[in-house]
């Protein structure tokens, strides 16, 4: 069972910038497609962006041109640059794993960091 560490978020001013990590165990975490997920208490847990095992991505349209999802596969992590943040924008953020290469699934989840955007 792999295990997702998640790291960096915080309390931001709505404009302000935070980026998220998330450090995977195991081998093979090239190959696997790997998301961030968000949910605020009493709905759904909602895709904020993936990327793909080939490296392609897709983002909520809520986030497009604001956030950015990229992985560096030597370390294990996946990131997720969020950029003028807004206070919508604030939940509990998920990392995912999924189990094969695309974004399609459940997969593996990580414990949630909170991001709080708030003047």
């Amino acid at each position: 069972q792999v295990q997702l560490v998640e790291s960096g978020g915080g309390l931001v001013q709505p404009g302000g910038s935070l980026k998220l990590a998330c450090v995977a165990s195991g081998n093979l975490f090239s190959v696997y497609g790997m998301a961030w997920y968000r949910q605020i208490p009493g709905k759904t847990r909602e895709l904020v962006a993936c990327n793909t095992g080939n490296a392609l991505t897709n983002y909520a349209d809520s986030v497009k041109g604001r956030f950015r999802i990229y992985r560096d596969n030597a370390r294990n992590t996946l990131y997720l640059e969020m950029n003028n943040l807004k206070p919508e924008d604030t939940a509990v953020y998920f990392c995912n794993q999924k189990t094969d290469s695309t974004c399609r699934g459940e997969g593996s989840w990580g414990q949630g960091i909170q991001v709080t955007v708030s003047s």
